[in-house]
């Protein structure tokens, strides 16, 4: 089993890691919180700094908050890389910052591969997150490994950037569907319709989804602890946003659910799991989502 140092222990990062260290993997992490790093290393992996991981590591895995941490990072490891080493960013970002991250690397023959993932924390908990890479077969094929104990399905869709690209597709059509849900339920509840009742109705049929499972009985609990805030995904969307304006790719939809999540930002909602949409809607219909089963 390969050496992997892994960078940003966070919602994600940590729960990635101990599915790692379950695989059998040989770890070295670091984080800005040493309490993580501390909870990792009483299962079995090692601390480490950005030029401990980038001399000892064939394969380097990331997933921070942000392009210009991930490239900061990458900054800083470099003068320590070893030729022939993978850096696989595994963070939301646009397919621009994964080739900046590309070209950085390049020089030094260390390869990059973008690989952000999809399933949120439960997915991270339960080791069934889907990757989505971007990069060289070769590559991918070295780390298909890695992926396997991280999740349930690797696709490889094209060179550095498409994974950046397939993760952005990804949330905007999650992003839609939930908003999507939220805006029904409001309306089911506005019309005098219990929403679980309606839901347990329509899962069935066509209406049906990942989306409408995992969210709507959180929205009916009142439940909004985070598995992934609306703030990333607020990111996100604005990277979808300043890709397809590069493009020109008119994103009408998309749009409107940035400007949604704007008006949550002002009421302090960002904080909020995605299923916090529905208090957009409530506030638009005057009343709350409830389920009389959770009474």
């Amino acid at each position: 089993m390969p050496k992997i140092g892994f960078v940003g222990l966070g919602i994600m990062g940590m729960p990635m890691c101990k599915n790692l260290l379950k695989g059998g993997a040989e770890l070295t992490v670091t984080d800005l919180d040493e309490t993580r790093v501390a909870a990792l290393t009483a299962l079995g992996a090692k601390s480490g700094t950005y030029a401990e991981i980038a001399e000892s590591c064939e394969f380097i895995l990331m997933i921070l908050p942000e392009a210009g941490i991930s490239y900061g990072v990458i900054e800083q490891m470099a003068p320590h890389l070893r030729a022939g080493s993978i850096v696989c960013d595994m963070s939301s970002v646009t397919p621009e910052d994964s080739e900046a991250c590309r070209d950085l690397l390049a020089p030094l023959g260390v390869e990059f591969v973008d690989a952000p993932v999809s399933g949120g924390e439960p997915g991270a908990v339960n080791g069934t997150l889907a990757v989505m890479c971007g990069g060289t077969e070769s590559a991918f094929e070295r780390l298909r490994p890695v992926f396997a104990m991280l999740g349930k399905s690797a696709e490889c869709i094209g060179p550095c950037g498409a994974g950046s690209v397939c993760k952005l597709v990804n949330q905007a059509i999650v992003n839609i569907n939930i908003c999507a849900a939220a805006e029904a339920m409001t309306f089911a509840q506005k019309a005098g319709a219990d929403p679980m009742k309606v839901y347990r109705a329509i899962r069935g049929g066509l209406a049906g989804s990942r989306v409408l499972d995992d969210k709507v009985p959180m929205m009916c609990r009142r439940d909004f602890r985070p598995g992934g805030t609306l703030k990333v995904n607020r990111k996100d969307i604005k990277n979808v946003l300043a890709t397809a304006h590069k493009l020109e790719c008119p994103m009408p939809f998309t749009a409107q659910v940035y400007e949604l999540m704007q008006a949550l930002a002002v009421s302090g909602g960002l904080m909020d799991d995605q299923a916090g949409y529905v208090r957009y809607f409530e506030r638009l219909a005057g009343i709350e989502v409830h389920s009389d089963e959770n009474a």
